[in-house]
This record gives structure tokens, C-alpha cells and sequence, in this order.
């Protein structure tokens, strides 16, 4: 199969199994020249497919040589049809770690679910025994509580009062102002049920009441706090009323296998996620290229390593703020980037865009998300979609 990106709205409807190997031998590599360090040895990622959850996969497994089990719900290929791109990373980690000497393990599931966790307490007994490290990356737009079966979605809204701002098609690079509702009290205890804290706190409970937890844990969630001109939509929004949920959280798991728990706070990346809230894009693309300019800019693997070795497992423990959170949006934070994209946000539009904002590189990252603009893959050759990921694949049989 031919395998061209077929994309509608914020979603690539394809991905390509090659390229998705190029992205995470990209990342490995990148882990590998930025030196090893004193990590965990035995992780389990939730969410552990794309994003940050991948690169904090492949910074467990080749920065600190740690054997790992991943959890995720993806789409598998067939003849026709291809897997989605988180499918594809997964299958080329596995490969990767194979062939470096390390252990990975995959549960593909809705890992809301009880019998997704009971499925891999039974890898861990298995292959590992207890993990040290537990990384919650998981995002989706809908969950199902296991205990009362009740399903929540959630929103992207503000909180108290209507948003507007602008926003930019990453496509066509027209841009418009968006007028946004304010959320209603359900929407926002139903985003708090679908991103906050209570699914980690279920994981994390249920691993220490399996005894699967060793002493020492180090559990970490992901969070993002962002500039001013963000706030009303994200940080003071639904998204934001989760994220500090997820903080309240953190302190309440703080302890457990007398470890520590944490909500780092990463840098913005283009994601499908990012790419449907309102704002955000046009933000990303300034920021990205005033960082580039200033040779700060970061992806996925920089930051996890950072988070990894400079944070999480600093010599003397944890680095974190005045609120207990490890983060690495330092450098996107940094006055000298904000200031530059705070002046070039007050000046920009549909004629100047593409020069003072990486209008381009935004673009070409969403489709290197699915696989598509790699160096050195052949997207003219024809490609399989039906790969197998190997550990799903021994299970299986």
C-alpha cells in the first residue's frame, strides 16, 4: 500500500508505519547523544504511545536502561487500512528496546477499565515484579468510571465567562476570532472526571493493593501552565480545573510505597490535542519560532530527558517549585522568549504570519506525528500496514 496523509480537521486519518519508526529512532537517538543517567529500572507508562508518554517510554528504556510496560489503546492495521500512528511507535519501541537488551511489555486497552489495570499487574508480576517508576500520561476525551459506570466527556471551555481571542487554520494559515461559551457546572465536573486525578489515583491504589509498587516510587502526571494570553481558555478553563485536580491529587498520592509523587509541567508541543484548542495553535507557532531563533526550542525527547535527568532523579532528589511540581517549561517560560512572542502576538496576521511565527515547521510537525515527513523513509515505496506490535502479538498467540 501506497500510504499518503489523508487529514480532516485536527486528524490525520492515516499513518505511516516507516516514518512512525524514523519519529522514534529520532527520539532514541536524541535520549542516547544526550547521555545516560541514574534512573528507574523497572517503569510502567499509561498513555505510553505517543507524546510525551512515549518519550517518557524511550527515556526510561534508553537513558536509564529500565525495562518497561506501556499501556495504550490504539488501532491496529489490516490490508486496507492502516494502524493509527501511536500502533505503529509502539511496535517500532518494542523492536528497539529488543535489540538494545531491555524488556517491553504492551496492554492495548481502554485503560480507564479495571481489567485493563488487573492485565497489567499480571505483566508486571510477571516480567518485572514491581515497577519504581509510574508515568500517567493518559489523555482521552471520554471516560467511564469502573466503579459506578458512569461515562464523563470533556470540554475545552472557560470557566465564568465567555472567551474570545484569536485563532489560525494550521492548514490554510487564515486566521479569525473564536468566540468560545462559558462551560456549565457539569462540563466542568465532567472534564475534572476525564483529566483530572481520579484515574491515577485508581491506578496508583490498585498497583499498591497488588503489592506491584517497590519503595522508592517515583509517579508522575503530566501538566501545563502556558503565558498569559492562554489562561482564559486553558489554565482558568475546564482543562485548567482538571490540572489542578491532578495537583491535589499529586499530594494526596505523595508517600505511597514511600515514594513521591509529582505533576511536572512540560513545554507546549503540537499535538492532535493542542491543535483543537482555541488559541493555542497560533501561540505554538510563535513560540516555536522565537525559541528556534534563540536555539531553546525543545520536542518531546529533550524535554524527558530533562524532566528525567535533571529533575525527577537530580543528585541530592527532586528539583521542584514553591508548589512541589518538577518543570521544564523553564525555557519556554524564560523572559527573553515570552517577551519576544508576547510583541510579536500583538502585531500578527494573515500576511505576516509565515515570517514571524514557524507556520511551516507547525504544520510539518503534526503530519511527523502520523509518520509523514521524515527524512530517509521512501513514501513513494509501498509499506505494510499490518505490523504487528511483538509482545501483543506473543500474548496473542
Amino acid at each position: 500500500m501506497i500510504i499518503e496523509p489523508k487529514v480532516r480537521g485536527f486528524i490525520c486519518m492515516t499513518a505511516h508505519p516507516d516514518g512512525c519508526a524514523a519519529n522514534v529512532d529520532e527520539q532514541i537517538a536524541t535520549m542516547r547523544q544526550r547521555g545516560g543517567f541514574a534512573g528507574p529500572k523497572r517503569a510502567l507508562v499509561v498513555g505510553a504511545s505517543t507524546g510525551y508518554g512515549l518519550a517518557s517510554r524511550i527515556a526510561a528504556t534508553f537513558g536509564a536502561q529500565a525495562d518497561t510496560v506501556g499501556v495504550f489503546f490504539e488501532r491496529p492495521g489490516s490490508a486496507k487500512r492502516t494502524a493509527s500512528a501511536g500502533w505503529y511507535n509502539s511496535a517500532a519501541f518494542e523492536r528497539r528496546a529488543a535489540e538494545a537488551g531491555r524488556g517491553a511489555w504492551s496492554v492495548n486497552g481502554d485503560g480507564f477499565s479495571t481489567e485493563v489495570k488487573e492485565e497489567t499487574i499480571a505483566l508486571i508480576r510477571e516480567h518485572l515484579g514491581s515497577i519504581d517508576l509510574l508515568v500517567y500520561s493518559l489523555a482521552a476525551p471520554r471516560r467511564t468510571d469502573p466503579v459506578t459506570g458512569e461515562t464523563y466527556s470533556s470540554v475545552l471551555k472557560p470557566v465564568g465567562a465567555p472567551f474570545s481571542g484569536p485563532t489560525i487554520n494550521p492548514r490554510s494559515g487564515s486566521m479569525s476570532e473564536v468566540a468560545v461559551d462559558a462551560a456549565s457546572d457539569e462540563e466542568i465536573a465532567g472534564t475534572v472526571a476525564v483529566m483530572g486525578g481520579d484515574d491515577w489515583r485508581l491506578w496508583t491504589e490498585t498497583l499498591a493493593a497488588a503489592g506491584v509498587l517497590a519503595d522508592g516510587l517515583v509517579n508522575v502526571a503530566y501538566s501545563y501552565v502556558g503565558p498569559s494570553y492562554t489562561q482564559d481558555i486553558y489554565r482558568n478553563g475546564t482543562i485548567g480545573k482538571a490540572k489542578e485536580h491532578l495537583e491535589a491529587t499529586a499530594k494526596q498520592l505523595d508517600g505511597t510505597a514511600g515514594g513521591r509523587a509529582y505533576v511536572a509541567v512540560n513545554k507546549a508541543v503540537v499535538t492532535q490535542a493542542s491543535a483543537a484548542i482555541p488559541v493555542l495553535p497560533l501561540y505554538i507557532m510563535l513560540l516555536f519560532k522565537v525559541m528556534k531563533e534563540q536555539g531553546t526550542h525543545e520536542g518531546c525527547a529533550e524535554q524527558m530527558h530533562r524532566l528525567f535527568a535533571e529533575r525527577l532523579y537530580a543528585d541530592g532528589g527532586a528539583i521542584v517549585d514553591e508548589e512541589g511540581r518538577p518543570r521544564v517549561d523553564d525555557l519556554e517560560m524564560a523572559d527573553q522568549v515570552q517577551q519576544e512572542v508576547a510583541k510579536r502576538w500583538e502585531s500578527v496576521d494573515e500576511a505576516s504570519v509565515r515570517q514571524i511565527a514557524d507556520f511551516d515547521g507547525y504544520g510539518a510537525e503534526f503530519l511527523r506525528l502520523f509518520g509523514f515527513g521524515l527524512d530517509g523513509v521512501d513514501y513513494a515505496k509501498e509499506a505494510e500496514p499490518d505490523l504487528a506490535i511483538p509482545s501483543l502479538s506473543e500474548a496473542a498467540s
